[in-house]
């Protein structure tokens, strides 16, 4: 299938391979053994553009890792699955901490441009009625609530103007590795960093991945991340993706804002799951519910009687919600967002680890491709990664036993009711704007 023009982002400058690559390349291939499952020496040389680096996903983990990659002078390719703009399964906020990340992108007056909701309060509600409430920072570094169609071409469009090369409605469906066989869903496995052999550096240009999509285009990049959220299409091509737990199912909408609303996240606690709940511009609000599957539907109807809305109105859906966590750095292909690690989708937490963790794979992949030691680039970047979570998660385990067990969550907000000072902790450690992003 032919690209239309308008399908494709960014430059558009014909594939250039440098006279020392064709020199490392044919190296490369005198030595080696054409007998193998891989040979792309004609495909490198004549049809396919060469990348430093790929990403898969254009979300705000993929968009922020591209454009901080382009900022350091790589050459930078995004493969994007769908169309922007697009809506998507999320709680559409912004927590302060994100405010460093998009500074360092120049986009925090651009973000403020946006039609957004700027959000003073959280509210906790138990099952029985009970509430507490939780004010948020109210100055510049505040808490926003931005649509996704909105929030993520804006981050898109940043990477395009910073020259990284951008392809949507492009499915990645098979990929090659210069050390193994064409991969499928029961291909070989990438090594963790942890038990890859120690090198000195990453001088010589290795070809690195063949990445072939559904338009019939390929690409050559020398590292690759997957940044194509919870169901990771990279993390299963490469046997990567854990079994998924299937416990609960998530729904979202935006629907007419209830009048007197005001600018708050209501967290509701129901004996089927809960609701998160935020006003978006002046007119939307939206609306998440989570439950299992025998108690979604309930929720639904629920949802129906609450804001008086119509039984027919469309809602979009994202299964599982957790998973176990993929090695963040393996070799040369790293995890970021949610491709790396799943967080509850409406707790405001998301679109932070997904920023900041596509800012951390381009500094390591810069180092890489710099020729640093590429083992201890790695290995920071999975110390980082790790810390980027510490103290954060106890909301998406609040909200996953909300569930599983509604009765906990109600019980934790009742008991925050007579000592709130445990609650607005752990609120602040999630809100709170952090100095290094």
């Amino acid at each position: 299938m032919n690209r239309a023009p308008d399908q494709i982002r960014g430059c558009s400058r014909p594939p250039v391979i440098p006279s020392e690559v064709e020199e490392s390349l044919d190296l490369v291939w005198k030595i080696r053994d054409v007998s193998t499952a891989l040979d792309m020496t004609n495909e490198i040389k004549h049809t396919m553009e060469t990348f430093d680096v790929a990403i898969v996903g254009g979300g705000p983990a993929g968009s922020s890792c591209a454009a901080f990659c382009a900022l350091a002078g790589l050459r930078t390719l995004v493969l994007e699955r769908e169309r922007f703009p697009r809506e998507k399964v999320c709680g559409d906020c912004l927590n302060p901490s994100c405010w460093p990340v998009l500074e360092r992108l120049g986009l925090t007056q651009r973000v403020w441009d946006l039609t957004h909701s700027k959000l003073t309060s959280v509210e906790f509600i138990a099952i029985d009625g009970h509430k507490i409430i939780v004010d948020f920072p109210t100055a510049e570094d505040c808490e926003l609530s931005i649509k996704r169609s909105l929030f993520d071409d804006l981050l898109l469009k940043r990477a395009c103007d910073l020259g990284v090369h951008v392809r949507e409605e492009t499915t990645v469906t098979a990929l090659k590795h210069s050390n193994s066989e064409k991969t499928c869903s029961h291909g070989p496995v990438a090594r963790p960093v942890l038990c890859a052999p120690q090198e000195s550096g990453y001088n010589v240009f290795q070809p690195g991945w063949k990445i072939e999509t559904n338009s019939g285009e390929s690409f050559l990049a020398r590292v690759l991340v997957g940044a194509d959220g919870r169901n990771s299409t990279v993390a299963r091509l490469r046997n990567l993706l854990p079994r998924p737990a299937r416990e609960r199912v998530a729904l979202q909408a935006h629907i007419p804002l209830p009048r007197n609303f005001g600018k708050r996240i209501v967290l509701q606690f129901l004996r089927e799951g809960y609701s998160g709940q935020a006003p978006v511009n002046e007119t939307e609000l939206n609306l998440c519910l989570v439950g299992s599957a025998p108690t979604i539907s309930r929720l639904r109807q629920w949802a129906q009687r609450h804001f008086e809305i119509p039984a027919d109105q469309p809602w979009r859906t994202i299964t599982p919600i957790t998973r176990a966590p993929v090695p963040c750095a393996n070799e040369n292909l790293l995890f970021i967002g949610d491709a790396a690690r799943v967080v509850e989708p409406f707790t405001g937490e998301g679109i932070y680890y997904a920023l900041r963790s596509g800012e951390l794979a381009a500094g390591v992949i810069a180092k890489i491709i710099s020729g640093k030691n590429r083992q201890f680039a790695l290995r920071e970047f999975v110390r980082a990664s790790a810390e980027m979570y510490r103290g954060r998660l106890w909301i998406n385990r609040l909200a996953r036993a909300a569930v599983l067990s509604p009765r906990i969550g109600s019980l934790f907000v009742r008991a925050a009711r007579i000592n709130p000072s445990t609650l607005k902790l752990l609120t602040t450690r999630i809100v709170r704007s952090s100095p290094v992003g």
